[in-house]
C-alpha cells in the first residue's frame, strides 16, 4: 500500500491526520536533520499500522515535506 505523506517537522507534538482523499498530515517532533525526522516518521507509521519498521519504506521525497510512502502489510 502506498500513502502520500505531507510532513511537518518541529511541531510541538506527534500525531497522524487522515486526509479525506487518504493522504496523510504528519506532525513530527523531530528537526529535518541528519534524517531525524524520517526515522520517527517511520517509527510513528509502524505504530499505526502495527507493522514492524522494517516494513515501512520512504520511496520519494526522502529530503521533501511531500513523501511517497509505501507500507508493507502484505507479510
Amino acid at each position: 500500500m502506498q500513502k502520500q505523506v505531507k510532513v511537518k517537522p518541529n511541531s510541538k507534538q506527534q500525531k497522524i491526520e487522515e486526509q479525506a482523499d487518504g493522504s496523510l498530515n504528519v506532525h513530527l517532533k523531530s528537526p529535518p536533520v541528519d534524517g531525524k525526522a524520517n526515522e520517527e516518521l517511520i517509527k510513528l507509521l509502524a505504530e499505526k499500522f502495527k507493522v514492524p519498521k522494517s516494513y515501512i519504506t520512504i520511496k520519494s521525497g526522502a529530503t521533501s515535506r511531500q513523501k511517497l510512502v509505501e507500507i508493507d502489510t502484505e507479510t
